[in-house]
């Protein structure tokens, strides 16, 4: 996606055809399974399904040139003597201009790849950033507590 680019509901002029989008949308979602690198936009676009503009299919075609200009790219597990597991996660405190609702996500990897993530929008509004960070993420709880 374009850097800064925030997406909005009625920004555009509505789709005359709206269906082309969604089978657009579905299979990129089926490509995020191998692609992590486009996990996240297409999640924002993936938001837009029953009321998308031109401007959500402009950024969804831009997923296409992106994933057309890296065919070559991909995850590559490679064997390490050592096996050493590590995470991040992170939120964004009211980061949606139309709801205002948090964005948390997490990834772990191994050796040189990751193995798991995800990214959710959350189902409350946060009233603080610590908040947005705890507050949809369980597992963290479990591990900070015990």
């Amino acid at each position: 996606m374009e850097p800064n680019l925030k997406l909005k509901k009625d920004e555009c002029q509505s789709l005359k055809d709206a269906i082309k989008f969604r089978q657009l949308v579905g299979s990129l979602i089926y490509l995020t399974i191998t692609r992590p690198t486009i996990c996240y936009s297409v999640g924002v676009v993936s938001q837009f399904m029953h009321s998308s503009t031109t401007s959500h299919l402009d950024a969804a075609k831009r997923i296409l040139r992106y994933v057309k200009g890296s065919l070559s790219q991909g995850l590559w597990y490679k064997r390490c003597a050592i096996f050493l597991l590590s995470g991040f996660t992170d939120a964004n405190w009211a980061g949606d201009s139309n709801d205002r609702r948090s964005t948390s996500g997490y990834c772990f990897s191994t050796g040189s790849a990751v193995v798991s993530w995800c990214s959710k929008k959350q189902d409350v509004v946060a009233l603080s950033t610590t908040e947005a960070e705890l507050s949809q993420q369980p597992w963290l709880h479990e591990s900070v507590i015990g």
